[in-house]
C-alpha cells in the first residue's frame, strides 16, 4: 500500500498562491517607490529649513550687532555734541584756569594736562588769545568727559579745520605730530556737508594704529558751529573688542565678515582673525574657497543672499547678510551633510519599514485567500459600523487561530486601547479647562499686578507691555510693541545697557537696580528682572523682565547719604566721605600718575566769637566760610568739615608746593574779608598745614597725621598762616609723645624737684617771699625744661596731679622756713585745667590742714585768659578760694585781653607786671608808660605789684621811681634749690649792709 501525502493548501499550483506572490510584489514595488519619493522630498525640505536656520541666525548676529554700534555711535555723537556746545559756544559751563605749560617749537604747540589724561596740538606762526582760551578749556572739558568715554573708547579726540587736535590718552601727541595713524584719512572726506547733508555719525574703515600696535575703526562725527563746519571729534574702537560682540564659532557652524573691496576681515574658524595681526605681519587675506561666494555676494549687492561653496572636500551652505553701517558682509555657513546625516538614517528605517509592510500585506492576502472569510468579515464589518457610531460596549467577536480570528481579536484590542484614548482625550479636554482657566487667572494677574512687565520674542522684541508699565512710564502701548527691550531702560544709564547685553547673551538674564526710561524727566528706578521662558524641549522662545519700582527706596537711600556723607549744617562733606575720598586718592596715588595735597585746618579765635555772640552767630558764620570756600575752590576739590571748626581740602592734581600756597593764599584771602553777623561784623583767620601726596606719605592715617602736625605748627607760628609738613614736625611729635610717656613715669618715680626764686624789698633788701617753680631731672636726658614739659602735663591732664603735689611740696618748705623765723610767703602758679578742676577747693583746704600752712602765706598766681572764658564761674571760684583766706594774684598781667569792669569784680590781692613789658626799660619809652601805668592802675585799686624778669640796676631804679619796690628776677637771684637759699640769703644781707 502506497502511503499518499495529503494535498498541500498550499501547492505551487493553487490559484491562490500565484495571486497572493503577485500581490507581494506589487506591494513591496509600490512600497520602495513610495518610500523613495517620500525621502526625497524630505530631503529637499531640510535642505530649506537649514536654509532658514542660518537666515535666523545671521538675522540674530547682525540685529545684536546693529544694536551695540548703534550705541557706540549714540555715544560718540552725544559726546560730539557736549564739545560743541562747550568749546564753541556762548553757553559753555567750563571753569576759568590756566592751561598746563604750552610748549613751542618749529612753528608747532604742544600742551599736556596736568593730570596726564590729554594731551593738545596746534601748527602755526603764533598762538592767539583764543588759541589759549581753546587750549585750556579743552583741557578741563576733557579732564570731565574723557574718564567715562575711555570706558567704552579705545581714544577720543577732536581735530579742528584749522590743525588744533585735543586728545586722550596722549600718547599719539607726545613725541611726534598728528598723522594719518590718528584716524582713518579715506572717510574724512565724507564728513563735509556736501557728502554728508544729514551731518551724521561716519564709520571708517579697519586700519592700523601705530602707536598702539593694534586695529582700530573709528567713529568720526562732524562738528558745526553755527551751521559753519568747524572739524570733527573722533572715537576709535579697538576691533578686537568690536568683533567680541558677535556670536563666538563653533563646531557646527562657523561666520566669515568681509567688506565691500572683498577684503576678509575675520573668519575664526578657518583661523583668520585680522585684529590679532601686526603692522609688519598683516597682509591680504585669501580663502580661494570662498573667492566665488564673496564676488557673487559683492556683485548682486543684495541686503541678503545664500549660496553654496566647498571647503576641505565637504559642501556648505552660507547665508550673507548685509552690515550697514560698517559696509561689511556678515556670513553664517554650516556643512551641508550635517543637515542630511539623519535622513541618511531615516533612509535605512523607512526602506526596512516598507519592506516589512509589504510582507506583511502579502501574507495576510495569502492566508485570506486559503480560508472563509466573507462570514466574519460582515461580522466584523458591522462591528466596526457600530463602533463608530459609537457603540463602545459592543461584545467581543469570537476569534480563532486563523486570520479572521487574530484580526477579531486586534479589533477587540483596538477597541479598547481606542476606549482609554477616548477616556484620555476626555481627561485631556478637562485638563485644558482647567489650564485655559489658570492661564486666564495668570493673564489677569500680569495685567493688574503692581509690577510693571514686559514679555518679548526671542529676539528681545516687545510683544506685550501690561497697564503698570504703561502707568510707570507714562508712555502708550505703541511706544513699546516691536521696540528692543533694552530701549525702556534711561539714557542716563546707556553704561549699563552693554553690561544688560552682554549677560544676557551669555547667561540668558539679568538683575539688579536701573532707570526706566519715561515721558517725564523725573527719574524712574526699578528693581529690573529679566529672565527666559523656555519651552519644553530647552529652546527659549521668549523673555520676560519684571520692574519693581524702587524709587522711594532710592530717594531714601538719597536722603540717608546726604545724612551719612554730607554736613547737614554747611553742606559740606562730612568726615566719613571725606576719608573716602582721601583713600581713592591714595589707591590713586599709589600708582604712581596721581598727586595731591591735603589742607587741614581751623577757625583762629572761633571759640571766642562763638561764646561772645551766640551759637547761632558761629552757626552762621560756618556757613559763610563754607559758602565762599565752594566758590572760591574748584568742583573736582573735595571739601569737608571734619566737626566744629575744623575743615578739611582735598585738592587733586598738586604736585608742587608752589600751586599749593597759591591755593592756601586763596583760603587765607577769602576768609579774611569781612563777615556780617547780626548787627555784628567780624574777621576770621585760618591756621593752615598742609601735606603733600604721595611725596610726604603713603599711608592715609600718616598723612593725616601730618596735616595735623603742620596745622598745629602753623598756630604755634602766630595763626593766620600756613606752614608745611617736614620731617621736623614729626622729630617735635615723636619727642612730644616721648615726653608724654616719660611724664607719666616721673611722677611715680619722683624725679621733680622745686626751685624758688625770691622775691626782694628792694628798698629793704629783704625777701619777702618765694615763688615756687617745677624741675625735672631725667635720669637719661638731664634737666628738661619747664617749656617742653609744662604744656603736654596740660594736654594730657597730668598737670592736676603735678599741680596738687608742686602745692603740697610748696606749703611743707614754707613751714620749715616759718619754723626758722624767715618769711614763708609762697607764690604758685595755677593752670588752666587745676583751675577748672571741681577738687581744686577741696585740695587746697586739705593740703593747708595737712601741712599747717598759715593760709595768709599763700598765693595763687593765675593768667588773665584763665579768667576770661566764663567770667561768672571764674568770680565764683576765686570768691571760694579767698573763703579759705589764701592770697590770689594775677599773673603776666597786660598781655591778655581782660577788660577794667571785670578786674575791679576780681577779689585778687596784687597783680605781676609781665616780663614783656620790663625786660626792655629803658631802652623802650612805650614799656616804662605801660608799666607805670599798670602799677598806678593798681595802687589806686589798693593792690600789690610784683614786678618779675627784673635784670638790670636801671629797671630797679625806675621801678622804684614808679612805687613798685617789690621785685623778682635775675638781677638779684635766678630760681635756687632749697639748700641754696640760706646762702642767697647771706649775700643779699651783706649787699645790704655795704
Amino acid at each position: 500500500m502506497v502511503n499518499r501525502r495529503p494535498p498541500s493548501r498550499f501547492g505551487a499550483n493553487s490559484l491562490s498562491v500565484k495571486l497572493s506572490m503577485l500581490i507581494s510584489a506589487v506591494c513591496l514595488i509600490a512600497g520602495v517607490f513610495a518610500a523613495a519619493l517620500m525621502l526625497k522630498s524630505e530631503e529637499r525640505q531640510l535642505i530649506y529649513e537649514e536654509y532658514t536656520e542660518l537666515k535666523r541666525i545671521s538675522s540674530q548676529a547682525v540685529h545684536q550687532f546693529s544694536q551695540y554700534l548703534d550705541l557706540k555711535t549714540s555715544l560718540a555723537e552725544q559726546a560730539n555734541i557736549v564739545v560743541a556746545k562747550q568749546l564753541f559756544t556762548e553757553q559753555t559751563l567750563l571753569p576759568e584756569h590756566s592751561t598746563s605749560y604750552i610748549d613751542e617749537k618749529n612753528g608747532e604747540f604742544r600742551s599736556t594736562s596736568k593730570n596726564g589724561l590729554s594731551a593738545a596740538y596746534l601748527s602755526g606762526d603764533t598762538l592767539k588769545e583764543k588759541d589759549r582760551r581753546l587750549f585750556s578749556q579743552s583741557e578741563s572739558l576733557w579732564n570731565i568727559i574723557a574718564p567715562p568715554l575711555l570706558q567704552d573708547f579705545f581714544n577720543f579726540y577732536l581735530v579742528t579745520k584749522q590743525n588744533f587736535v585735543r586728545i586722550a590718552p596722549p600718547n599719539i601727541l607726545l613725541n611726534s605730530s598728528p598723522n594719518s595713524a590718528l584716524f582713518s584719512t579715506h572717510a574724512l572726506p565724507l564728513l563735509r556737508e556736501e557728502l554728508n547733508p544729514t551731518r551724521e555719525a561716519i564709520w571708517s574703515r579697519v586700519h592700523f594704529d601705530n602707536v598702539w600696535n593694534k586695529w582700530v575703526i573709528s567713529i568720526l562725527v562732524p562738528l558745526y558751529n553755527n551751521e559753519q563746519y568747524v572739524g570733527f571729534t573722533g572715537t576709535d574702537l579697538e576691533l578686537k573688542t568690536l568683533l567680541s560682540h558677535l556670536p563666538a564659532p563653533d563646531s557646527k557652524q562657523g561666520f566669515v565678515i568681509f567688506d565691500q573691496q572683498g577684503n576678509i576681515i575675520a573668519a575664526p574658524n578657518l583661523g583668520v582673525q585680522r585684529a590679532t595681526d601686526t603692522a609688519s605681519s598683516a597682509q591680504a587675506i585669501s580663502i580661494p574657497e570662498l573667492k566665488n561666494v564673496i564676488e557673487s555676494a559683492l556683485l548682486v549687492k543684495l541686503p541678503e543672499f545664500q549660496d553654496e561653496f566647498t571647503l576641505g572636500g565637504e559642501g556648505h551652505i552660507i547665508n550673507i547678510k548685509q552690515l550697514k553701517q560698517l559696509d561689511w558682509y556678515i556670513g553664517v555657513y554650516k556643512k551641508r551633510d550635517s543637515a542630511l546625516s539623519a535622513l541618511e538614517e531615516l533612509k535605512v528605517k523607512f526602506f526596512g519599514l516598507f519592506l516589512l509592510y509589504a510582507l506583511f500585506v502579502a501574507l495576510l492576502l495569502h492566508q485570506v485567500l486559503y480560508q472563509l472569510v466573507l462570514g466574519r468579515i460582515n461580522l466584523l464589518v458591522n462591528a466596526v459600523v457600530g463602533f463608530g457610531r459609537g457603540q463602545w460596549d459592543m461584545p467581543s467577536m469570537p476569534s480563532s487561530n486563523d486570520e479572521i480570528g487574530q484580526l477579531n481579536a486586534s479589533f477587540n484590542d483596538m477597541s479598547e486601547e481606542i476606549k482609554k484614548l477616548v477616556t484620555g482625550l476626555n481627561q485631556r479636554i478637562t485638563e485644558k479647562e482647567i489650564a485655559e482657566k489658570a492661564a486666564n487667572r495668570l493673564s489677569k494677574a500680569v495685567s493688574f499686578s503692581g509690577t510693571a512687565v514686559v514679555i518679548t520674542n526671542e529676539h528681545f522684541q516687545i510683544e506685550y507691555v501690561n497697564p503698570k508699565m504703561l502707568e510707570m512710564t507714562g508712555f502708550e502701548e505703541g511706544h513699546f510693541l516691536s521696540a528692543p527691550l533694552l530701549s525702556i531702560i534711561s539714557k542716563e544709564m546707556a553704561i549699563l545697557v552693554d553690561d544688560i547685553d552682554i549677560d544676557l547673551r551669555s547667561r540668558n538674564y539679568w538683575r539688579g537696580d536701573t532707570m526706566l526710561a519715561g515721558s517725564d524727566p523725573k527719574p524712574i528706578w526699578v528693581s529690573l528682572s529679566i529672565s527666559p521662558i523656555r519651552e519644553d524641549g530647552g529652546q527659549i522662545s521668549s523673555y520676560v523682565a519684571s520692574a519693581q519700582d524702587i524709587s522711594f527706596v532710592k530717594e531714601s537711600q538719597r536722603k540717608m547719604e546726604e545724612l551719612a556723607y554730607f554736613d547737614t549744617l554747611t553742606g559740606l562733606a562730612n568726615r566719613t566721605f571725606f576719608r573716602m575720598q582721601l583713600r581713592k586718592s591714595m589707591a590713586l596715588a599709589e600708582r604712581g600718575h596721581y598727586a595731591f595735597a591735603l589742607f587741614y585746618f581751623d577757625l583762629d579765635e572761633f571759640k571766642r566769637i562763638n561764646d561772645t555772640l551766640g551759637h547761632d552767630a558761629g552757626d552762621r558764620l560756618l556757613v559763610e566760610v563754607a559758602e565762599r570756600l565752594k566758590l572760591r575752590l574748584r568742583s573736582e576739590d573735595t571739601i569737608a568739615r571734619l566737626g566744629g571748626d575744623e575743615f578739611a581740602v582735598l585738592l587733586s592734581g598738586i604736585d608742587k608746593r608752589e600751586n599749593a600756597m597759591e591755593v592756601a593764599h586763596i583760603i587765607q584771602r577769602t576768609l579774611n574779608k569781612p563777615i556780617k553777623l547780626g548787627n555784628n561784623e567780624v574777621i576770621v583767620s585760618a591756621s593752615i598745614g598742609i601735606t603733600m601726596a604721595p611725596f610726604d606719605s603713603k599711608e592715609e592715617e600718616q598723612l593725616l597725621k601730618h596735616a595735623d602736625l603742620a596745622m598745629y605748627e602753623a598756630k604755634a607760628k602766630g595763626r593766620n598762616t600756613f606752614h608745611f609738613y617736614s620731617q621736623e614736625l614729626d622729630a617735635a611729635a615723636n619727642e612730644r609723645l616721648y615726653i608724654e610717656n616719660e611724664l607719666r613715669q616721673a611722677i611715680k618715680a619722683k624725679q621733680f624737684t622745686l626751685f624758688y626764686q625770691p622775691q626782694v624789698d628792694c628798698k629793704t633788701m629783704n625777701i619777702v617771699g618765694y615763688e615756687a617753680l617745677i624741675r625735672w631731672k631725667h635720669p637719661e636726658k638731664g634737666m628738661i625744661p619747664p617749656t617742653k614739659f609744662i604744656p603736654i602735663a596740660e594736654a594730657t591732664g597730668l598737670i592736676v596731679e603735678l599741680g596738687a603735689w608742686v602745692l603740697e611740696e610748696a606749703c611743707l618748705f614754707s613751714m620749715r622756713l616759718q619754723r626758722k623765723g624767715r618769711s614763708g610767703n609762697m607764690s604758685i602758679n595755677l593752670s588752666a585745667r587745676q583751675f577748672k578742676d571741681a577738687h581744686l577747693i577741696d585740695e587746697i583746704s586739705d593740703v593747708l590742714q595737712r601741712t599747717q600752712m598759715p593760709a595768709e602765706k599763700l598765693h595763687l598766681e593765675l593768667t588773665e585768659s584763665m579768667l576770661m572764658g566764663d567770667v561768672e564761674a571764674a568770680i565764683t571760684q576765686l570768691h571760694q578760694m579767698k573763703d579759705l583766706g589764701v592770697g590770689l594774684s594775677i599773673d603776666d598781667f597786660g598781655t591778655g585781653y581782660s577788660s577794667l569792669s571785670y578786674l575791679k569784680r576780681f577779689p585778687v590781692d596784687s597783680l605781676k607786671v609781665d616780663r614783656s613789658f620790663v625786660k626792655d626799660i629803658p631802652a623802650d619809652s612805650n614799656d616804662m608808660e605801660i608799666t607805670a601805668a599798670i602799677i598806678a592802675m593798681a595802687q589806686k585799686l589798693n593792690l600789690q605789684v610784683v614786678a618779675e624778669g627784673v635784670e638790670t640796676k636801671e629797671q630797679v631804679a625806675f621801678l622804684k621811681r614808679n612805687n613798685c619796690y617789690i621785685v623778682q628776677g635775675y638781677y638779684y637771684s635766678p630760681p635756687l634749690p632749697e639748700h641754696e637759699i640760706e646762702i642767697f640769703r647771706a649775700q643779699l644781707q651783706d649787699s645790704a649792709g655795704n
